[in-house]
């Protein structure tokens, strides 16, 4: 399709190429765009996928801007959308959308530190600005992830996360609500970690993805630690629905989340009571 007839409303072709389940209820898609142009989205965007005669359903993409050709979409089965993507298998076609929405402004995090907080799903559209910055790591300065989940089974991208850990240069701490006789880490709240964490705030750039409830938490520890306030960027891409502000699902008074969002500076925001 030429940009001349391009149309925000017409969904594309997709093919899955590859599926790999994460966890008991998410599982990693690998697509491919039949028109075989990259997706070209940048980190904490979405798109919208429909399965033919099921519906549509707004997701996050968790695969870096620059890989070619191909896009990961990591989803939980939670719903009739997600139900229907779950049991496709490679070489079956989806249509999308997209991809849509604000994103984190990764040219103002060079030469700065990041502080990633994911809660449950939260890695998921994170994993695309973290991967982003690990391809150009000499760009950025520390690299630090906190990553929250309620119990050990849930975790996602467990061997990812071990390779994070494992790199020297990136700073991985997790925790989990509760534990069981498996899990030898952190027990509690991610807001448990922060305090293990020497920052430097002035030089500190936050990007956080999670549970609504983990937003006002975190941001308090955050500020109470000398963090910017202009300097936290938050998803709120729970919200979203049809991506093009029509529905008016995701409206936050005067905002619409998958226009003017998902991805905000708290500054933006931190008025609206809806919002946090």
């Amino acid at each position: 399709m030429s940009i001349k007839n391009f149309s925000p409303y017409v969904p594309r072709p997709a093919t899955l190429v590859a599926k790999k389940q994460l966890s008991d209820y998410v599982t990693l898609f690998t697509f491919e765009q039949d028109n075989g142009k990259p997706l070209a989205h940048k980190p904490g965007q979405f798109i919208q996928l429909s399965i033919y005669g099921v519906g549509e359903a707004p997701f996050s993409i968790s695969s870096p801007p620059e890989q070619k050709n191909v896009f990961e979409l990591a989803v939980r089965k939670i719903g009739a959308v997600t139900q229907a993507l779950h049991n496709i298998e490679p070489g079956q076609k989806v249509a999308i959308r997209g991809p849509y929405g604000s994103f984190f402004p990764v040219q103002q995090f060079v030469g700065k530190d990041t502080l990633f907080v994911a809660g449950g799903l939260g890695y998921i559209p994170l994993r695309s600005l973290l991967r982003y910055q690990l391809r150009h790591r000499e760009e950025f300065g520390r690299v630090i992830v906190l990553i929250g989940t309620r119990d050990p089974k849930e975790r996602i991208f467990t061997d990812q996360i071990k390779r994070l850990g494992e790199r020297g240069d990136v700073e991985v701490l997790e925790t989990v609500d509760r534990g069981d006789e498996s899990w030898k880490g952190n027990v509690g709240l991610i807001t448990t970690l922060l305090p293990k964490v020497q920052l430097d705030p002035v030089n500190t750039y936050v990007a956080m993805v999670g549970p609504p409830v983990m937003y006002r938490f975190v941001i308090a520890d955050c500020r109470k630690m000398g963090i910017p306030a202009e300097q936290i960027y938050v998803s709120l891409e729970r919200r979203m629905k049809c991506g093009l502000g029509k529905c008016g699902h995701c409206q936050i008074n005067d905002l619409n989340a998958c226009i003017d969002g998902p991805v905000f500076r708290y500054t933006d925001i931190e008025a609206y009571q809806e919002a946090i």
